[in-house]
């Protein structure tokens, strides 16, 4: 019970799905981040389900293409893709720390967010439309999405956070071995499924997945010396982005 109760909190939490009620519990808390990475299968599976309906008929590649490039952060409620807008326009911006965290929490949509949007739109297009116009391993779609939110999940679990964090008060106290375990154990069972589904080529989009948010949270970490939700939406951005490359890669062989 402890476990749907944490998981209907993620899906209220980190999605758009509509949802007949909403629940919260502050300390099923550490529950709902370890189960992060099952809503991202629902949304990978969502995000395949739709691939499998639009290819299936037919349709225009370019429209298909561009409609499964929006699905992820439109069923996510574009949560992680405001994070990736925010940290952009901070890191960027090349300025001390605490002009950085004035940029990070600023409403306005600076001008470095727009070009790293419209780059990030670009590369994801042009990755969804090789992916679709091949026509293999779409179910890694929901490796990807997993994979992703299992990083984040860890990120929280084990890297400092700013103290301008909403998760130090939302996690507070320690916590257990055990919620850890629980969130590395769906991670590698989702590189399982990408080797098992595709063998090798499963290995590297998941690889490229993990490689890109590592490679992003450490810039971001550095930066900010330490972890917030924005951070952490941006480096899942790009860390899918990288898995969707290299599924787009593969492609050919």
């Amino acid at each position: 019970m402890r476990f749907i109760k944490g998981f209907w909190m993620a899906l209220g939490m980190f999605t758009a799905i509509p949802l007949p009620f909403h629940v919260w519990d502050e300390k099923l808390a550490k529950i709902m981040i370890m189960l992060l990475p099952i809503v991202g299968l629902v949304i990978g599976a969502i995000w395949w389900g739709i691939s499998l309906l639009l290819l299936a008929p037919g349709f225009p590649i370019v429209i298909v293409s561009a409609v499964l490039m929006v699905i992820p952060f439109l069923v996510a409620g574009f949560i992680h893709l405001d994070g990736y807008m925010d940290t952009s326009d901070a890191l960027l911006s090349y300025r001390p720390l605490e002009d950085k965290l004035r940029i990070l929490k600023d409403p306005t949509v600076g001008a470095f967010a727009v070009v790293m949007l419209g780059i990030l739109f670009i590369l994801q297009f042009a990755a969804v439309y090789t992916i679709a116009d091949g026509g293999r391993y779409l179910a890694l779609f929901m490796a990807v999405c997993v994979i992703s939110r299992s990083c984040s999940a860890l990120a929280i679990f084990f890297l400092p956070h700013m103290p301008e964090s909403n998760y130090i008060a939302m996690l507070g106290g320690s916590i257990g071995s055990g919620v850890k375990i629980a969130a590395g154990f769906i991670m590698a069972a989702a590189i399982g499924f990408s080797f098992l589904y595709a063998g090798p080529y499963g290995l590297i989009v998941a690889g490229a997945v993990v490689l890109g948010y590592a490679l992003a949270i450490r810039k971001a970490c550095k930066a900010f010396t330490g972890v917030s939700g924005d951070l952490l939406g941006y480096s899942m951005v790009i860390g899918e982005l990288c898995g969707l490359i290299a599924l787009a890669l593969l492609q050919g062989f």
